[in-house]
């Protein structure tokens, strides 16, 4: 049998948790770039984005941000556009719900921009609410 060499195999590198909250400095659009929002994911790291100038384009992930950086439909991403092809643009970074809304603030996005919702904020809503939903139980 071959001697092991590593550190471990792929559980032990699943279950390291390197992003651990860490406070990241704003990146801002430069020339050749455009914010978007990605609208549904296509596959084979591919999505369909809303570039926040008005048109719809393919998105590509870059390969730095593959299997490392989740990119779901309602994200907001900052995307670099092609010269050579207007219709597709390379997805370059991928904001965090806090960092979108402060792009909202500073007026870097449009005010139409909906922003992901996280799950806890649809959760609290309904917690104060006494609606029943028509079941009874028996006391036994």
């Amino acid at each position: 049998m071959p001697k092991n060499k590593g550190k471990g195999g792929k559980n032990r590198r699943r279950g390291k948790n390197d992003n651990e909250e860490t406070k990241r400095e704003l990146e801002y659009k430069e020339s050749g770039q455009e914010y978007a929002q990605v609208v549904r994911m296509l596959g084979n790291g591919r999505c369909e984005c809303f570039c926040f100038d008005g048109v719809t384009r393919l998105g590509h992930i870059r390969g730095k941000m593959r299997k490392k950086v989740w990119v779901t439909a309602g994200d907001i991403v900052l995307c670099g556009l092609r010269e050579f092809q207007d219709e597709k643009v390379d997805i370059i970074h991928k904001y965090t719900a806090d960092e979108a809304r402060n792009l909202k603030q500073y007026g870097e996005l449009p005010e139409t921009a909906r922003i992901n919702e996280t799950a806890v904020d649809i959760a609290m809503e309904g917690e104060g609410s006494d609606d029943d939903i028509g079941i009874d139980f028996d006391d036994i």
